[in-house]
């Protein structure tokens, strides 16, 4: 069994991810980080090159490729679990974690995240409000594939341990 972080950019998901596995002994991926290094370019140039269908494409097989692990903690993309596909891969080899936060939460982090403008291409119509709107449609797909939904407003080390002791997980 893996386990699979979903929610929206800024969530937390390569943080708690690096931790949970750190905690579980377990290895990491992530499925943004795995793209990069396939393709040799950020996801920014990716979407600057081929727009969001070449870098779905190229995140389908990045899932495809982590599901296949086994007692793997994976980070998804934030659109990642959009995709029919992909959500059937990660169901199918893991249990769904979904770290929520509130719109103001996320677009704080984004802001504050150096590696965001240099590394993710940027929100398309700008500003809070697409993290808003895009929150508001993605929310309820993040929710009916989680296994398990937790607070992401909360400091990364507390958030691992309600995700292992929810789910029964020790080392």
């Amino acid at each position: 069994m893996n386990l699979v972080l979903i929610g929206y950019r800024g969530s937390g998901k390569t943080t708690v991810g690096g931790l949970l596995a750190e905690r579980l002994g377990w290895p990491m991926a992530d499925t943004d980080k795995m793209i990069e290094h396939h393709s040799g370019c950020t996801i920014k140039e990716i979407f600057a090159a081929g727009g969001e269908a070449a870098f779905r494409d190229l995140e389908r097989e990045a899932v495809r490729n982590a599901c296949q692990a086994d007692q793997s903690v994976i980070s998804l993309g934030g659109g990642a679990i959009l995709s029919e596909e992909n959500l059937r891969e990660a169901s199918r080899r893991g249990r769904i974690v979904y770290l929520q936060a509130s719109a103001r939460v996320l677009w704080q982090r984004i802001q504050n995240d150096p590696r965001t403008s240099a590394n993710r291409p940027r929100l398309t119509t700008g500003g809070y409000q697409e993290v808003v709107d895009l929150l508001d449609r993605r929310d309820p797909t993040y929710r009916d594939a989680a296994d398990l939904i937790v607070d992401a407003m909360r400091e990364p080390a507390d958030i691992v341990e309600t995700i292992v002791g929810d789910l029964g997980l020790e080392p």
